[in-house]
């Protein structure tokens, strides 16, 4: 008979495998909606080109996992948690604005090239 394990044992055991990133981060969202998904894909594009993989994106649902999300006290979503490196800092909304996503991760936007 196989041993049912605890989701947040799971967990922990499926990130004791993976080196350590860079950029930690936790992304809250409310159920598979259309706002929900472009959040998440707009965050994958933003952490591909600025951090070229260099990153862990945890991707947390809050009906599904609403422990995660008062731990996190989260209160808005979609809101984005870089856990690490330190100092911890939360971006709330669709990720839209690519200059307040550099500056919530401590990066330096990249220049737009003029039109």
């Amino acid at each position: 008979m196989k041993k049912a394990t605890s989701q947040p044992a799971a967990r922990k055991a499926a990130k004791a495998d993976k080196p350590k990133a860079a950029y930690s981060l936790r992304l809250y969202v409310a159920g598979a909606t259309a706002r929900s998904q472009q959040a998440i894909l707009r965050a994958r594009e933003l952490c591909e080109a600025e951090l070229g993989g260099d990153y862990e994106l945890e991707v947390i649902d809050i009906y599904q996992q609403p422990l995660l999300a008062r731990e996190g006290q989260i209160l808005a979503t979609p809101t984005l948690v870089k856990a690490y490196p330190l100092p911890v800092r939360r971006l709330i909304g669709n990720l839209a604005n690519t200059v307040g996503f550099f500056a919530g991760l401590d990066l330096t936007a990249k220049p737009q090239p003029a039109p």
